[in-house]
């Protein structure tokens, strides 16, 4: 009885070293340093969690690959708190659906190969991410209205709308439509150079004269489940703004995200840039705004057909 006590006592230890190990790499990896010996105490039993989790998700996985991210320790209430920024309205007006365009969608399709979409951008640890959406949507749409290339296009002021937009809650969440809304009220959106992003609620200094784009409306791009018209669209109008549940994706590496993997109530807005119904398991092509150092170089691809993580919830898209 005693050796066998012995026993379990040396292999938690090297259970523990291991785990300590991996911790000092994926710091290092990521850049990781707290304030204090109490954080990073705390930090390390996220850490421990994040590896049961990471395991439980993966074996249940038959196309995604989780793993260690840099919100690996953090608790999935914290990242939630902090990342997840969509909240559902009480009341919305309805903006209706415009007709699928002319053209019919093909098999696939990436508006990232017309260079139409601006780079991948890092929104930090504030729940500004339905302001990213309506930004990364606006840009691409005036990149396409006047046949630019986006990727050398200067980026357009989230940090705007987080500010002033009063109808939504800056870094505490917020929701497309209503961002829209204020864009068209407020008379266009700023270049993030003149107005740059913090990643924290500030008091608001729009400044008309500087304003480089202006929308004139939005509209929806189907019906929550209508993949095919959402698809459709994206193919007419442009990359869209989309908002899905993404508590998942704390732990996203890559692969197919299957709608089995990411169920639950929609939480996140991000950009939908294309699709591909090619490939034995159909996906779309999803742009986040975590940095290029999460994810597949910032993307994630979702099951297509099954509406996976409620991708076609509200699809949104303005008009310039």
């Amino acid at each position: 009885m005693k050796t066998a006590l012995i026993l379990l006592c040396l292999i938690i230890a090297c259970l523990s070293f291991e785990d300590g190990a991996l911790f000092a790499a994926w710091k290092e990896q990521f850049n990781k340093e707290y304030s204090s010996s109490e954080e990073e105490a705390l930090r390390f039993e996220n850490f421990k969690l994040s590896l049961d989790r990471i395991a439980s998700r993966q074996a249940k996985s038959t196309s995604a690959v989780f793993g260690l991210t840099k919100y690996s320790d953090m608790s999935p209430e914290e990242f939630k708190s902090t990342l997840l920024g969509f909240v559902a309205p009480e009341t919305r007006a309805d903006v209706g659906i415009l007709p699928a365009g002319p053209i019919a969608a093909p098999q696939s399709f990436d508006w990232r190969t017309q260079n139409m979409v601006t780079p991948v951008k890092d929104q930090g640890q504030c729940g500004s991410c339905w302001a990213f959406s309506v930004t990364e949507n606006i840009e691409s749409m005036y990149c396409i209205k006047n046949q630019m290339d986006c990727t050398s296009f200067p980026p357009l002021s989230p940090q705007e709308i987080v500010d002033c937009d009063t109808s939504d809650d800056g870094c505490n969440g917020g929701d497309p439509p209503t961002a829209y809304q204020f864009i068209i009220q407020e008379g266009g959106l700023e270049d993030d150079s003149d107005y740059p992003y913090t990643a924290q609620d500030g008091t608001c200094n729009f400044q008309q004269n500087l304003v480089k784009v202006k929308i004139t409306s939005y509209q929806s791009a189907c019906q929550p489940g209508d993949e095919m018209t959402m698809m459709t669209n994206l193919v007419n109008w442009g990359p869209l703004s989309i908002c899905v549940y993404a508590e998942p994706w704390q732990d996203y590496q890559g692969g197919v995200l299957m709608a089995s993997d990411c169920q639950g109530q929609t939480d996140h807005c991000v950009q939908a840039v294309g699709y591909d119904l090619t490939q034995s398991t159909p996906f779309w092509i999803v742009r986040n705004s975590w940095g290029a150092d999460w994810g597949e170089n910032g993307y994630i691809r979702l099951q297509y057909g099954k509406d996976t993580c409620n991708c076609s919830d509200e699809a949104n898209c303005a008009v310039i």
